[in-house]
């Protein structure tokens, strides 16, 4: 198993125990989607993620604490799904996308 596998699976793991449960790698062993334009990787011993245009990273060692982040974020997007997101959404999944994130 890669350092990158198991980073994302603690990464994945902390998450669900959060509630998010919809986050899902996408099978190059180092990324995991957690919502459309809410995107994990693991990468040089830190998570990284990308929300749209805005970019984070946290210490790869810190597994609970990036989940914490992220979930926080991940509440936030879907309280207040961001302007970006209908472009975006519409863009990965075609024109017929409605309100499922």
């Amino acid at each position: 198993m890669t350092e990158s596998r198991a980073a994302i699976e603690k990464l994945h793991a902390e998450l669900t125990g959060l509630g998010v449960t919809s986050a899902y790698e996408v099978g190059d062993d180092a990324t995991l989607s957690v919502w459309i334009g809410l995107v994990v990787r693991f990468r040089e011993g830190f998570y990284r993620w990308q929300e749209g245009p805005v970019k984070r990273r946290h210490l790869g060692t810190d597994p609970v604490g990036c989940a914490i982040r992220v979930a926080r974020r991940y509440t936030e997007l879907q309280a207040d799904v961001p302007v970006w997101w209908e472009d975006l959404a519409k863009e990965l999944r075609g024109g017929s996308v409605q309100d499922y994130p």
